[in-house]
């Protein structure tokens, strides 16, 4: 080739890859300019553009800015409220539920301590002690069978103190608790019990009960060995439902959300009294271990 086409050869190079050169300036300023655009639209929104999201390697997850790490098998769930608690997997058992409890408890209050098995509760009153769900519970009361012309003595008595004051009642509070902080027990005779209370007066295995302004009391000195086997007021907001079968129908109320798992005999006794504390503290009322009114408007019997 001549020196000629020669040059006129490299200078067609020359022009083209000047050109080239040229586009991709080009091509890069305008990427710049639209890079500059979008930041200023966001700036004016109070915000910055946005970023892509990468999910990291390794077994990790990302939810929101946060990034979680997973086993190879794990199912991974974002948190959900299980039993009232966060849990992180609905699939296993909830860390805050049976803290404190379990099969058998010792249940303490002013009651006796008791254990007895809690597992048989009904499962259609959906019923969770540890947060004291079950606000609808309404108990149909019943009429027992009982054989209340008998002593029954599997249960300790109590003796006759003129004295004698329900242990801790003093720091029950609220108007409702007041009849057991005054309680007294006293002694009077069957003229002066049949003269002010002689159309509410009952005998229930081994004692005699008078009626007075919603509550049974202990009719101490009506008969010679009557017996008792609490010494305090039972709540009734009618008398023609005397102790026993008040009583009974707490014990079965108890037994349908799994408080109580002893015999429905009308008897306010230890074990009675441990699952009666259990159940109205679980109910944030005071625990008192005994037939208040209180208790009885939380189990739909009032």
């Amino acid at each position: 080739m001549n020196p000629g086409g020669k040059i006129k050869l490299h200078m067609r190079i020359l022009l083209t890859l000047t050109a080239c050169f040229g586009l991709a300036l080009s091509a890069s300023a305008a990427k710049h300019d639209d890079d500059q655009n979008n930041q200023q639209q966001y700036k004016k929104k109070g915000g910055n553009a946005p970023q892509q999201t990468v999910a990291p390697t390794g077994g990790n997850k990302v939810y929101g800015n946060k990034a979680y790490k997973t086993g190879p098998h794990q199912n991974f769930q974002q948190p959900n409220t299980v039993g009232g608690y966060n849990a992180i997997n609905k699939g296993n058992k909830n860390k805050w539920q049976g803290q404190g409890t379990g099969n058998n408890a010792n249940i303490s209050g002013n009651a006796a301590n008791s254990k007895f098995n809690k597992t048989n509760v009904n499962k259609n009153l959906n019923v969770n002690k540890n947060l004291n769900v079950n606000k609808n519970f309404k108990f149909q009361k019943k009429q027992f069978n009982l054989q209340t012309n008998k002593v029954v003595n599997k249960y300790k008595t109590v003796n006759y103190n003129s004295n004698y004051k329900i242990a801790g009642a003093n720091k029950w509070k609220g108007a409702k608790y007041q009849v057991f902080v005054n309680y007294q027990p006293v002694w009077h005779d069957a003229w002066w019990y049949n003269w002010h209370h002689g159309n509410h007066i009952v005998f229930i295995y081994g004692g005699w009960y008078y009626w007075d302004n919603y509550y049974w009391y202990p009719a101490w000195g009506y008969a010679p060995n009557s017996v008792y086997y609490v010494d305090a007021p039972i709540y009734a907001s009618n008398p023609a439902d005397d102790p026993a079968q008040v009583v009974a129908n707490v014990q079965s109320a108890l037994q349908e959300q799994g408080y109580y798992q002893g015999e429905v005999d009308g008897v306010l006794g230890p074990q009675t009294r441990a699952a009666l504390a259990e159940y109205q503290s679980a109910q944030g009322l005071e625990p008192t271990g005994l037939v208040d009114e209180p208790t009885l408007e939380t189990l739909g019997m009032a």
